[in-house]
């Protein structure tokens, strides 16, 4: 794979079944090189696998496709030119959309009311004078009194926030009335979801008092018109989201984290699946274990309990958690599930989910009692095989990965690449990173140190208070492990990361240098006092994981930052608001004023996502500076 060949990469968003479980309908996304922009279709295929999927919309940008409960209609988000998604509603049959929603910056989080009637979303609401297409620079000075105030990626949060608002009828004519806006106040909502009965909405949202100075968010439900009083659900203790009914109305389902006395007690959380009274009679109760597994945001109650994403060990498994708690794996194979849907119906129902592997970046199966059966085939790539791998530190403790070796008998220079988070985790599916390297001649070596997700609540723990030398002990574990292959070459040895992965790999090179021919470390955390005040998460962060603010010199990579003498690229992007630019700045200067090789590729215009959802064109320009660098180096 060469770094052009991302434009043969494809995408496949959460799939929608019709409510006779027959259709499946889903966003197909790929990477346009010659636009530089991304483009997205909703394509349909019959469950039974009796037909390859159909292309069903025309635009350039559709996405999150949902069934009305009454089968006659299928909304879903369209963007313009101006990138902003509305709601659109199609006939399920065949037919011209027609335009619902008409928001200065767009809808989202679409729920069909129980009668197909009327459509509960999000969008988030301007303050007057902003975002309507004047010069942003023209704009009066935003005042901000608050610490949450904005997002990487997004922006300014203070002056929009996300309110829940409700169609007017669906009008097959096409004619759109004014939708109603049910919440109000200064902070945002999300997920909402109806009652069965159509008489309230539930969404989660941080209204408290507090709301400025803790991680809090609640389940709240309220009637689905215009000023009504949400009342709270759940009980001022998690950080929830992703609520949804039970078919009686009774309970709601919802995933969080638990938050503890302080911070610290956060840290390593295992996201949980939980139920609450819907009358909030009793406090919520925990369905998984507090150890794991780690739910992902998505979940679906069917007649046996909640249907949920969880990591397992570099895998997303599709699982049932019964109503009186408990975890139970439906997917099959090491893979990870990236979305799903199911309806009710005989035999079990039906259902579909979004499937990534290491030959695939994500195809629609159908999975059943008896496996997965493949409904779509759209990869154009073929990779690399990836090889599982456990090394062990010197004490014994298991370090869990992946080594993908390019063609041809070796030595290979390598690349030890190291993720961020640090609670998250590299699995085994088709990662462009991998392919990219790997294909161009070295051999990409990567794993799950202590603090990744998917491993536990201690493992995740484990690296508080020394996060780069406990880090530091397991990749170079898993590194002499897999450098035990004679086709792989110990005398050429690169290491790189981003985010925590770029912290990681400035803390190795100050660290541990004498390993490795050069570095490139990525949008990183580099100096933890400022990236305290600079970052979009810094007023919490990084205190809970790195320890008091006098200890946050010695964790800081920076600190070490003229025992660094491999040659070193920084690769940052100038709006990224989690790791600000500043981090890799005041890197630069550190190792430049020194006179040593160093050199900073800016990326205008991005995030902290960069990567992985940037301008295409800024995608392939960063591949090849980094097979550049390799080249030059290993």
């Amino acid at each position: 794979m060469k770094p052009v060949d991302i434009a043969r990469l494809h995408s496949l968003g959460a799939p929608a079944l019709s409510p006779d479980g027959r259709r499946a309908v889903f966003a197909l996304s790929r990477p346009d090189l010659e636009a530089d922009t991304y483009t997205s279709a909703l394509w349909t295929v019959p469950t039974d696998g009796s037909a390859p999927p159909d292309r069903l919309t025309r635009g350039d940008r559709d996405s999150a496709p949902a069934y009305s409960p009454d089968g006659r209609w299928i909304a879903f988000l369209r963007a313009d030119d101006d990138k902003r998604p509305q709601i659109h509603v199609l006939p399920a049959g065949g037919g011209e959309p027609w335009k619902v929603t008409d928001h200065p910056l767009g809808a989202g989080d679409i729920a069909w009311s129980p009668d197909s009637a009327r459509i509960a979303y999000t969008a988030r609401v301007p303050e007057p004078g902003r975002y309507t297409g004047t010069e942003p620079a023209k704009e009066p000075p935003r005042r901000i009194t608050r610490l949450k105030y904005r997002l990487d990626d997004l922006g300014f949060t203070n002056d929009r926030r996300a309110h829940v608002f409700v169609t007017a009828p669906i009008d097959p004519s096409g004619a759109a009335g004014e939708p109603v806006r049910v919440t109000d106040g200064d902070t945002d909502h999300s997920a909402p979801r109806w009652r069965p009965d159509g008489s309230e909405l539930v969404f989660c949202a941080a209204r408290h008092a507090t709301r400025d100075t803790d991680l809090v968010a609640d389940v709240w439900a309220c009637a689905p018109e215009a000023g009504a009083e949400p009342r709270r659900v759940s009980a001022g203790d998690l950080d929830a989201h992703t609520p949804r009914f039970s078919a009686d109305g009774s309970t709601v389902y919802f995933l969080a984290d638990e938050l503890g006395e302080d911070l610290n007690d956060f840290v390593g959380q295992t996201t949980g699946a939980w139920s609450v009274p819907a009358d909030a009679s009793a406090a919520p109760t925990r369905l998984t274990p507090g150890e794991g597994p780690r739910m992902q945001p998505d979940l679906l109650v069917s007649e046996d309990g909640v249907l949920g994403l969880a990591q397992n060990r570099g895998a997303v498994d599709l699982v049932l958690v019964p109503f009186e708690g408990g975890v139970r794996q439906l997917s099959v194979g090491e893979a990870q599930t990236q979305s799903f849907d199911h309806v009710e119906g005989t035999d079990g129902g039906v259902t579909v989910a979004v499937v990534a592997d290491d030959r695939s970046s994500g195809e629609l199966v159908r999975v059943t009692e008896n496996g997965e059966q493949r409904l779509t085939d759209f990869a154009d790539i073929d990779p690399l095989p990836m090889t599982e791998l456990t090394a062990h530190t010197d004490d014994g403790y298991p370090v869990h990965g992946w080594v993908t070796l390019p063609e041809g008998e070796g030595p290979h220079p390598v690349v030890l690449m190291i993720h961020g988070g640090p609670f998250a985790q590299y699995g085994p599916q088709l990662f462009d990173e991998t392919q990219v390297y790997a294909a161009a001649g070295y051999a990409v070596v990567m794993c799950n140190p202590r603090g990744s997700a998917g491993y536990g609540h201690e493992h995740g723990r484990a690296i508080i208070g020394s996060v780069g030398a406990t880090t530091a002990t397991d990749v170079l574990a898993f590194l002499d492990e897999a450098l035990k292959d004679p086709a792989l070459d110990a005398s050429r040895v690169g290491v790189m990361g981003g985010s925590h992965g770029g912290f990681m790999t400035t803390w190795i090179a100050a660290h541990h240098g004498e390993r490795f021919r050069a570095a490139i470390s990525e949008r990183a955390v580099n100096a933890l006092d400022s990236f305290h005040g600079s970052s979009d998460i810094g007023a919490f962060f990084p205190g809970p994981l790195y320890g008091p603010p006098e200890a946050w010199a010695k964790e800081s990579p920076l600190t070490y930052a003229d025992r660094i003498d491999l040659p070193f690229l920084i690769i940052h992007s100038e709006h990224d608001w989690r790791c600000p630019v500043e981090q890799a700045q005041r890197l630069f200067v550190a190792l430049r004023t020194r006179g040593h090789e160093t050199e900073m590729l800016l990326f205008p215009g991005e995030g902290h996502e960069m990567s992985r959802s940037g301008l295409p064109s800024h995608r392939v320009a960063r591949f090849e500076a980094v097979l550049e660098w390799w080249g030059r180096h290993l």
